[in-house]
């Protein structure tokens, strides 16, 4: 009986709770499993203590045979110099040895490449990508970038929507990329989370084995004890995008994000005070369960510092209340995406919580929306120069990530410090998404994700020799072409610190018509002039080839030699003087494709001419009469910034049609891009250069057929009033038909139509396609027929079905399409889709050289964008053309740049 009390007493004494406030029997039995999840939610990201001991890589195929690179010139990684002579050994997926590789390093069975001195880099990493989720060719029902169901969506993901058919990888990992973020679109406040993939195919060939370094298992949004912590990936934005979407101001957009964090802000401190009371062994104090929310998980994260945020965000008032979020909440975002206006305001961007965001930039992508109105070509090289990472970026397929390196090149060409350039696509996004202990160098240990280069990667027109991704390569059969020795070297570029200054001065909107006129000029130390006729011709200014001098007086040539012959002009104290320093000569480029001169802001429809009525599609006032044919003279606009960043980059002419939905286009205007309105000297150039068509496979057109059909009906003579007579003048070949259309089956049937109608009306139709893309494929017939191309894409990209059947050129062919359709004697030239591309035309023309890999010189090339579009385009100029004058180079060279332009019709020297 004793011991039966004693056992009593001492039972209550053991799980009364008012004893040290333990009761163990209410202990639960998963509570190890509570307090490693408590000791979880406190742990940061990152690799395993032992990772850079792997032998060989989680994403390794087993049967991948090793590869040994010799002679290479590795470019390791950002301000970790060069090797020169090289070897790498990749196996297992791993680099295993970069610099001297002896036979004691070898496996048993290897196959050897010998770089003969070829650049080698790591793979490109593309820090804003929607490849898979908006894929290519563009269907409806493989595009999910978005929700529209709510602007706050932490819960959804990315991998979700992700298209494993999408026709873009392979495209992609021929321009070198081997890794990419896959972000939400921007049409919500929270878009979702977004998930790093590599980009080659897998046996599996699912979305979920493309994956690198998922943060859990893929049944589960709670991490795996036995699993490394790995680092989750967010899209945010603000501004326009969700604004347009969902009619919000920005005061609504962010108080969502203020409502949702809130939210997850409680549901941390409910966790916090959890884990305190359980780690304290206070059990009867909380419930059995942690606190969760499946909903609310991934933004609890956010706050724990365990995901990268990535914002989409323009200005400098999206910036500002984003950065007040983060210290109200206090988490960081890893980076802002596109941030026009970010070299603006550097100490703002500072006051970050944490530290201060990268920034992810496009080259000169800009002014398509008022958000980017202010963004500047030198806003890499300012913001890198105030200490803040730059990464440049795709937002594929608004860009083609295949050539997010152009977006690298670009950067150096306006200023930015070259490692740092190639760093933008490589080492610098692998270590802001929390992967540069295996991404983003040539190192051993690091995955063998590499790049073997024809030339250096910074030098226009770089293309892959080979790509590797986990060590298997991924060109089957690479096309390459040996380029000279200039472009195997660090491109040197011209110094644009006074434009850099003048674009923080203006507060990114700096003066863009020219500084001074001037009617007589000597141009110094000139190597050559191109010189325009029925095509382009060049000759050295001087007998021997030396440097010599050029005077321009009321925009004509009036001498050329050496500095001796022309020195009547040189004593003249009128006649000013710019030294070219080794540079040229050449005529100026034309423009066409985008509605440049009618279209300031593309988003914005007060700065538009507007879009004109489609007799097909809708009725048509009867205010305007019979056979209406709007003229695009009638819409122009001058001084616009696309304009006049073409003129400054030696586009001294465009080429523009009436902004139109449907078949009917009307009449295009030959106009001067530096002229300040329609009244001065010189400005409009052609008032009606040609007559315009669209000939468009969609639900939203009638048929083709019916389309064809009333091309036919009005070329045979039956329109009424305009309309009527300019398709009669175009059937008497008295105007161009401009046809707009990528499909090689349009391309056919309106080949067979101008042949009908010579037959049977007499029609002498001069006839020219425009779009293209899938023109190769009758590069012989339209040569047959005398019928030109404007490719508006000059590198191909299958954006929908009608032209998805492209020619894409090296490495994946062993032509390009301009090569292709120029062998067959049709007349090519080169246009552009948007109107920031006009200022890039000369980078165009030179892209296609170089693919040519020398069969296609500098005048052929430059015949693209200027003489050949004239033709094309029916602007048969008589005048003496538009001279540019570039200084530090040829025209081609990314050490030139543009410094003046000589106007004959204007006859006057514009000095920028």
């Amino acid at each position: 009986m004793i011991c039966i009390s004693l056992f009593f007493f001492a039972s209550l004494y053991v799980f009364r709770p008012s004893f040290n406030h333990v009761n163990l029997h209410r202990r639960p039995l998963h509570a190890e499993q509570l307090l490693q999840t408590c000791a979880d939610i406190k742990l940061i990201p990152g690799p395993p203590s032992d990772f850079s001991k792997r032998t060989e890589s989680d994403r390794w195929v087993p049967g991948t045979r090793a590869t040994l690179i010799v002679n290479a010139t590795v470019w390791v990684g950002r301000s970790e110099g060069t090797y020169e002579s090289a070897d790498i050994l990749i196996d297992r997926g791993l680099i295993v040895k970069v610099g001297h590789v002896v036979a004691g390093d070898l496996p048993k069975k290897y196959d050897v490449i010998n770089a003969n001195g070829s650049w080698v880099t790591p793979g490109i990493f593309d820090m804003h990508s929607h490849i898979g989720v908006y894929s290519s060719p563009e269907l409806r029902g493989a595009q999910d970038g978005n929700s529209l169901v709510g602007p706050i969506n932490p819960w959804l993901r990315s991998l979700d929507g992700l298209n494993t058919h999408d026709d873009s990888y392979r495209l992609s990992i021929a321009g070198g990329v081997t890794t990419s973020l896959i972000l939400p679109g921007s049409a919500d406040a929270i878009g979702g989370q977004a998930y790093v993939i590599k980009l080659r195919s897998t046996a599996e060939r699912s979305p979920s084995s493309m994956l690198l370094e998922p943060p859990f298992t893929m049944n589960s949004s709670a991490s795996d004890p036995l699993l490394p912590h790995r680092w989750r990936h967010m899209k945010h934005a603000c501004g326009e995008n969700p604004s347009r979407v969902y009619g919000y101001s920005r005061m609504d957009t962010q108080w969502s994000f203020r409502q949702a964090y809130n939210e997850a802000r409680k549901i941390k401190k409910k966790q916090d005070e959890y884990c305190e009371k359980i780690e304290a062994g206070l059990w009867n104090d909380v419930p059995n369960d942690f606190p969760y929310s499946l909903q609310w998980e991934a933004l609890v994260d956010v706050l724990r510092g365990k995901v990268k945020v990535n914002n989409h965000c323009y200005e400098a008032v999206d910036f500002d209340q984003q950065i007040r979020l983060t210290n109200e909440f206090k988490f960081s975002i890893v980076a802002f995406h596109h941030a026009h206006e970010a070299y603006l305001v550097p100490d703002l961007l500072k006051k970050m919580y944490g530290k201060p965001p990268a920034i992810a930039l496009f080259a000169t992508n800009g002014r398509y929306k008022r958000e980017a109105y202010r963004g500047s070509e030198f806003a890499p090289r300012i913001l890198s120069d105030a200490g803040f990472q730059v990464v440049m970026k795709s937002d594929h397929p608004v860009l083609d990530s295949r050539f997010l390196l152009y977006e690298a090149q670009q950067a150096h060409y306006y200023g930015l410090d070259h490692d740092l350039a190639l760093a933008s696509v490589t080492t610098t996004p692998a270590e802001l998404q929390g992967f540069g202990h295996r991404l983003g160098y040539v190192k051993a240990g690091y995955d063998a994700d590499i790049v073997i280069w024809d030339s250096h990667p910074l030098a226009l027109g770089a293309t892959p020799k080979q790509v590797f991704i986990d060590g298997i390569p991924q060109l089957e059969k690479p096309y390459t072409t040996e380029k000279p020795s200039g472009f195997q070297v660090e491109p040197k570029v011209p110094n644009f610190d006074k434009e850099a200054e003048a674009a923080l001065e203006y507060d990114g909107l700096p003066p863009l018509l020219p500084s001074k006129e001037t009617k007589s000029l000597a141009f110094l130390n000139v190597r050559k002039i191109y010189e325009k006729d029925t095509a382009i011709r060049s000759q050295f200014v001087t007998e021997n080839g030396q440097l010599g001098t050029v005077v321009v007086v009321d925009g004509h040539i009036v001498c050329k030699g050496l500095e001796t012959q022309c020195g009547q002009f040189m004593d003249d104290p009128k006649i000013e003087k710019i030294d070219l320093e080794d540079g040229v000569l050449a005529p100026g480029m034309l423009t066409f494709g985008a509605p440049i001169g009618l279209v300031e802001i593309d988003q914005e429809a007060s700065t538009k001419d507007g879009v004109g009525f489609a007799p097909l599609k809708q009725p048509v006032p009867s205010i305007l009469g019979s056979g209406f044919l709007p003229k695009a003279v009638d819409g122009l606009q001058f001084r616009g910034r696309d304009t006049l960043l073409a003129f400054r980059n030696g586009v001294t002419k465009a080429v523009v049609a009436p902004v139109h939905s449907g078949f009917l286009g009307g009449l295009s205007v030959a106009f001067s891009t530096g002229s300040v309105s329609r009244l001065a000297k010189g400005a409009i150039v052609k008032d009606i250069a040609a007559l315009h068509v669209t000939i468009v496979d969609s639900s939203k057109q009638p048929s083709v057929s019916t389309q064809i059909g009333l091309l036919r009906d009005l070329l045979s003579g039956n329109g009424e009033g305009p309309i009527g007579d300019y398709f009669s003048k175009a059937a008497e070949g008295k105007i161009r038909l401009v046809a707009h259309t990528q499909n090689s089956d349009v391309i056919a049937t309106l080949l067979d139509l101008i042949d009908e109608l010579a037959q049977s009306v007499d029609a002498k139709i001069k006839l020219t396609i425009a779009g293209g893309a899938e023109a190769h494929h009758l590069a012989e017939e339209l040569g047959q027929a005398g019928v030109g191309v404007i490719l508006t894409r000059p590198r191909p990209f299958p954006t929908n079905w009608p032209g998805k059947d492209i020619l894409p050129g090296l490495p994946l062919s062993s032509e390009g399409q301009v090569t292709r359709l120029l062998a067959h004697n049709v007349t090519v030239g080169l246009g552009i889709e948007e109107s920031w591309q006009a200022r890039n035309l000369w980078f165009d023309a030179a892209w296609a050289a170089i693919e040519a890999g020398g069969n296609l010189d500098k005048e052929t090339a430059l015949g693209l964008v200027s003489t050949n579009l004239e033709t094309l385009l029916g602007v048969d100029v008589q005048t003496q053309p538009d001279l540019v004058a570039w200084k530090g180079g040829d025209v081609f060279d990314l050490s030139s740049k543009v410094v003046a332009i000589v106007s004959g019709a204007k006859g006057l020297v514009d000095i920028l």
